[in-house]
């Protein structure tokens, strides 16, 4: 059974605070997070944002990124997800403001810029489509925890052989599958998407269960600072790990503390990370998107 506490504990399993992110980060102690995975807002004045500027959006990170990498263990990831800030229809990605400012904090490193490719979301006419976001993965030091075979996929061509040299004839192909490279297809939680819930920017369980695979152990300890309605809680705790998290909407946390509830019980409905996109759900005309529940 997973107990949610409200208050930080490094003795408590599950934390979620509705509150400030800055608020809890106070009560977390120096090295003790693991992984960090979360989304921010991107400021462009949605229901839960009071700004519509990429200058809040810089002074807000200016804050809270010294705070994310002091509380990181050595040797800890950060993933910090983001997308672009859109305004009069001028374009600014905002992980190159994430990144600016990371570089001068010192002491953390850039490993991936992970694309996250979706084939469905809003329609534009004056400009080409948005079908992507990006991943900004960093890691306190270089001596870093990373586990490629949790998150291997399906090789293309499994029966692949070397054509010459002495291993002519055997496997080429690892038995384990393949790097799952930079770009991760993975859908978008829209109205028909399993994982669904009121929250109008809500990211896939999946995109924080391969990162929590790869970038953490079981028992770990996984953090997200704007919490939403708690996706990297659940990933967390379906995949063995502890969480801490905050939020300051009450409608979100409290949406949010049902679904880490549900995780807990292992009754969250979800889309794993290795359902291929392409797979069909067989009882639509419509192919849509399977899902597991685990």
């Amino acid at each position: 059974m997973v107990v949610v506490h409200k208050k930080y504990s490094e003795s408590h399993d599950v934390v979620f605070a509705n509150k400030d992110c800055l608020q809890l980060l106070k009560d977390i102690p120096n090295d003790c997070i693991d992984l960090t995975i979360t989304s921010p807002p991107y400021c462009m004045g949605k229901s839960y944002e009071a700004s519509k500027s990429c200058d809040d959006f810089r002074k807000a990170h200016l804050e809270i990124l010294p705070e994310i990498v002091r509380v990181t263990k050595k040797g800890g990831s950060i993933c910090w997800q983001v997308g672009y800030h859109i305004n009069s229809g001028v374009t600014t990605p905002l992980d190159l403001i994430v990144h600016s400012i990371m570089s001068e904090i010192g002491n953390v490193c850039l490993r991936n810029r992970i694309i996250w490719s979706f084939g469905h979301g809003l329609h534009c006419s004056s400009r080409f489509s948005g079908r992507h976001e990006v991943v900004m993965w960093y890691t306190k030091g270089d001596d870093y925890y990373f586990d490629l075979d949790a998150v291997r996929i399906p090789q293309k061509y499994p029966g692949k052989t070397h054509y010459k040299g002495d291993k002519r004839g055997e496997p080429s192909a690892n038995p384990k599958g393949k790097n799952p490279g930079n770009v991760w297809d993975i859908p978008v939680v829209n109205a028909n998407h399993v994982e669904k819930t009121e929250h109008p920017c809500q990211f896939p369980v999946a995109l924080a269960q391969r990162l929590v695979l790869a970038l953490s152990k079981k028992g770990d300890r996984v953090f997200d600072p704007f919490s939403g309605v708690a996706t990297t809680g659940c990933a967390a705790i379906i995949e063995g790990r502890k969480f801490c998290g905050a939020e300051l909407s009450k409608n979100y946390y409290a949406l949010g503390f049902r679904r880490l509830h549900q995780a807990g019980k292992g009754i969250l409905k979800f889309r794993s990370h290795e359902i291929p996109v392409s797979s069909p759900n067989p009882k639509s005309k419509v192919a849509q998107n399977p899902f597991t529940e685990e």
